[in-house]
């Protein structure tokens, strides 16, 4: 390394945040990356441990240390090379991946663990800057055609690594915007779609060709079928394409079955979070559901949940509450219990720091309301013993509600796509497909792959991406007899 003392000397740097008085009066992003100085500092703390779990940590391998010490050289054209050949958009994983590279630095068994998020970040926005990323088109085709169905980072990367193997790949997408869940699913403060439509642009002019309001089944239920301006028949994708990928994404959401629950005002957070992005982008939307002035209960402590909160607040919310049905975490996870695992500790996200009322093993019992509209919800403290949870006696409390947003993760992919295509599915209710061996990736239909939240369920972003490389890798094996693509 080039400072083989630096984890001694330096202290990690975080990034910057505007303040929240500043940050809330618009949907832009507000996190400020590292000085090209304290990016070299962060570098410097890598420190030479010989087994580096960092890159098994991460779940598309990043090979963390050597752009670590290219960062602290200053070199950061060949930095960004080193990303790119294991991440394909590191601008998404760089702003919105927790990290699990960071909880299994070594250097975090005794002190913070380097920067490694903040380095990735900053690398991937240099090269923009710099012009240094180009589209990267085959020089030679191989005459099959590709289609890829759902255009979120599993999709994408799957879709990048075939175009750039020398197949005709058409990605599609049921709706109006090419992005998924990264698009729709994910507020603009926390990744403007610039950074999609850029990587839009590079991928279209490798040859790889988007559609979109295009659903590929059917027997959809109307509230997806009237997204989209055309439907495709399997049978006939499967007659236009050598070879089909299922890379939608883990998009039933987790319901409340509690009396009350058919009162409006009462939504999932994916009914929520899509219309501010859409609103965002310049459409026009009837009957947008609003949080301003309204007393707001987000139900489901994780990132969906953080983002209702987010988004509730610069609606102008009254108040804002989060529950969680599990108990409060710990302030500080046991490091040598858990390294270099991800750690169960408690987090609190931007969003909570710009205001929020959260709590802990909360159960909702019931919502009430007047002429058909919420007005409160009862809710009660519940106990964990031995993993059964039990409602605490004489724990009973109510609280005003005005909008009940449901961010209680995810079940399963949409299932009539799975069964339009009369491909076997786990128990779950994913996609059925091995991730190694001859077929890895393969569905039990003929010609038919899956990858990402469609196989392995409600994941991360970085998965997802993984999951579209490697399955790009068994495509291309599959159509030439061999591949040339890294896994």
């Amino acid at each position: 390394m080039g400072k083989i003392t630096g984890f001694m000397e330096f202290q990690r740097q975080e990034e910057a945040y505007l303040a929240p008085a500043e940050r809330l009066k618009n949907y832009k992003e507000f996190v400020i990356h590292l000085s090209d100085e304290q990016a070299k500092l962060q570098g410097a703390r890598c420190m030479d441990c010989g087994i580096p779990f960092c890159n098994n940590g991460c779940p598309v391998n990043n090979i963390i240390p050597d752009w670590n010490d290219l960062v602290f050289k200053g070199n950061y054209r060949e930095a960004i090379d080193v990303l790119h050949s294991t991440n394909n958009f590191p601008e998404f994983t760089g702003r919105i991946c927790p990290a699990p590279c960071e909880a299994a630095c070594t250097l975090g068994i005794h002190e913070d663990p380097v920067g490694i998020k903040s380095i990735e970040h900053k690398i991937i926005d240099v090269a923009w800057e710099k012009g240094w990323v180009q589209p990267q088109p085959a020089e030679i085709k191989t005459g099959k055609r590709v289609a890829i169905v759902g255009s979120g980072p599993a999709g994408l990367a799957a879709a990048q690594q075939l175009a750039r193997a020398g197949h005709s790949v058409t990605v599609f997408e049921k709706a109006d915007r090419i992005g998924g869940l990264l698009r729709y699913g994910i507020p603009d403060f926390k990744m403007e779609k610039s950074h999609i439509d850029r990587r839009i642009a590079q991928m279209e002019a490798e040859g790889v060709e988007f559609r979109t309001s295009v659903l590929i089944g059917k027997d959809f239920p109307a509230s997806i079928h009237n997204q989209a301006k055309d439907t495709i028949f399997p049978e006939d994708l499967a007659k236009d394409f050598d070879a089909i990928v299922l890379a939608g994404g883990a998009e039933m959401p987790r319901d409340l079955p509690v009396p009350g629950r058919e009162l409006k005002g009462v939504h999932f957070a994916m009914e929520f979070l899509p219309q501010q992005n859409k609103v965002n982008a310049g459409d026009k939307l009837k009957d947008q559901i609003k949080a301003t002035g309204k007393h707001v209960i987000v139900i489901g402590g994780g990132d969906t949940g953080s983002d209702c909160v987010g988004t509730s607040n610069r609606h102008g919310a009254a108040s804002v509450t989060q529950f969680e049905l599990l108990p409060r975490p710990p302030e500080q996870e046991d490091k040598p219990m858990v390294w270099p695992y991800w750690p169960i500790k408690l987090r609190t996200s931007s969003s909570h720091e710009e205001g929020c009322e959260r709590d802990w093993a909360v159960a909702t019992k019931r919502l009430e309301g007047k002429n058909g509209k919420v007005e409160k919800l009862i809710a009660c403290r519940v106990e964990w013993k031995d993993g059964k949870m039990s409602e605490v006696p004489g724990s009973e409390f109510e609280l005003k509600a005005d909008l009940v947003l449901l961010a209680m993760g995810f079940v399963s992919p949409v299932q009539t796509v799975l069964d339009a295509f009369g491909v076997a599915k786990d128990a779950r209710g994913n996609a059925k497909a091995a991730t190694e061996g001859e077929k890895s990736y393969a569905t039990s239909v003929p010609k038919v792959f899956a990858a990402g939240d469609m196989r392995r369920g409600q994941s991360l972003v970085v998965w997802a991406i993984r999951e579209g490389r490697q399955c790009a890798r068994a495509v291309d094996a599959f159509l030439m007899g061999e591949s040339v693509l890294p896994r």
